[in-house]
């Protein structure tokens, strides 16, 4: 039964991207955006720290890195200290970088509040954005969490997908997110431009047609 279920599954995943329309600027992982591409901006969404952010509000950073996560999928909460690190190394107070948090699964979990609560418990000093519409997410092409993308001082995607080569902290060996970072403060493109992102899949709504 459970392999039967998988099967299902498999198919209405291929059948759906079937369905989708062709996008000529999309990734080879990415079905919306391509490296390259201007980034989606978001606006007034509200974060943990009770404050509404917007894209534009970092327009001082050099680079932005936008991760798209959860407090539901195990995957992302083997990645938060990996983030926490990552924020302590490139994106302190008189860093040229930032790291940004988007959460956009609706289930209670993954509430603001619950959110709230997780990033108390392990001490995020990134912001950690909720959008109840999933917009945002959609226009990025984001379909896992975690799931990475690097902008540079244009505020182009100059990488996306996993933040390195193994969900397993003690058996990385690559960093892709960091060497993006790193290229972009250089004027530069990463050796790396898009990976294929590893964890579970964002929770998207179904909404019903109006007739």
């Amino acid at each position: 039964m459970a392999a039967r279920l998988r099967l299902i599954s498999t198919f209405a995943a291929v059948a759906l991207l079937l369905a989708m329309p062709s996008m000529a600027g999309a990734g080879k992982y990415n079905p919306v955006l391509d490296i390259g591409d201007k980034a989606p901006e978001w606006s007034k969404l509200p974060g943990v720290d009770g404050k509404q952010h917007s894209l534009s509000d970092l327009k001082e950073k050099d680079v932005v890195v936008v991760v798209f996560t959860c407090n539901s999928c195990p995957y992302a909460v083997d990645y938060e200290d990996r983030l926490v690190a990552f924020a302590k190394s490139h994106c302190g107070e008189d860093s040229n970088v930032a790291l940004v948090a988007i959460n956009v699964n609706t289930i209670p979990e993954d509430q603001p509040e619950e959110m709230a609560k997780r990033a108390r418990a392990k001490s995020f000093t990134f912001a950690y954005l909720f959008d109840e519409s999933q917009e945002i997410a959609k226009k990025f092409g984001a379909g896992a969490t975690p799931e990475f993308f690097v902008l540079n001082r244009d505020r182009k995607v100059v990488y996306m997908g996993a933040m390195d080569d193994n969900p397993a902290a003690k058996k990385v060996t690559r960093r892709y997110v960091e060497e993006a970072v790193e290229a972009a403060l250089d004027g530069k493109h990463p050796e790396m431009k898009e990976t294929v992102p590893i964890g579970c899949r964002i929770r998207f709504e179904r909404r019903r047609r109006k007739r």
